[in-house]
């Protein structure tokens, strides 16, 4: 495969080099704001700035979701989608440029990914939800089947997510909470069953 240059050395940009790996990528490096001070991470080297991007493919390494869907917008090219080789991804469902799927997760049919999603290690999104913009489905968190996710919402470790329920944007759904009503735009929630706080 092509090179892939990772923008973001950080812990998730480490796990997108080791996903690059299994997935056939043989010169993979990061483009980081710490270069030229930071010259590695893990196992890879640090070799420019973000800006500094070639003809190489471009992954985003960054956790944070606002600031990852940012970066759509420097970019020079469509950033890859990265899908760990024990993940399982149904061929019906369909996933967005930039989107990472983690070792051990699954993606059921019919699912929709937008761009820049993160399902992450063990993490599953069952039948038809639908993922918008700049996702994070956190290791161990499970989608039932029909949830809606608004943009750059995070669901933390642990979380379920009853069937056919809707969550807005910018909304963060804390570690082990069971989702079971509707959740609107921005709302912060935790618990069992999962209420503000």
């Amino acid at each position: 495969m092509n090179a892939l240059r990772i923008i973001g050395a950080g812990g998730h940009g480490r796990v997108l080099a080791d996903i690059a790996e299994g997935m056939g990528y043989r010169e993979i490096s990061f483009l980081d704001a710490g270069y030229p001070k930071l010259h590695e991470s893990g196992a890879w080297p640090v070799t420019g700035r973000p800006e500094a991007q070639d003809e190489a493919d471009v992954a985003l390494g960054i956790g944070d979701n606002a600031t990852r869907l940012s970066f759509f917008e420097t970019l020079t090219q469509t950033p890859v989608t990265l899908i760990h080789p024990s993940a399982v991804v149904s061929p019906h469902a369909e996933i967005g440029a930039g989107s990472v799927i983690c070792a051990g997760a699954v993606v059921a049919p019919f699912a929709k990914l937008g761009q820049g999603c993160i399902i992450n290690t063990c993490a599953s999104v069952d039948h038809d939800c639908v993922l918008s913009d700049g996702v994070h489905i956190s290791p161990g968190a499970r989608l039932g089947g029909g949830v809606f996710v608004g943009a750059r919402t995070w669901i933390g470790i642990g979380a379920v997510v009853r069937e056919y329920k809707s969550i807005g944007s910018d909304v963060m759904v804390g570690a082990g909470a069971a989702v079971t009503r509707n959740v609107g735009d921005g709302a912060r929630i935790g618990g069992v069953p999962a209420k503000e706080f």
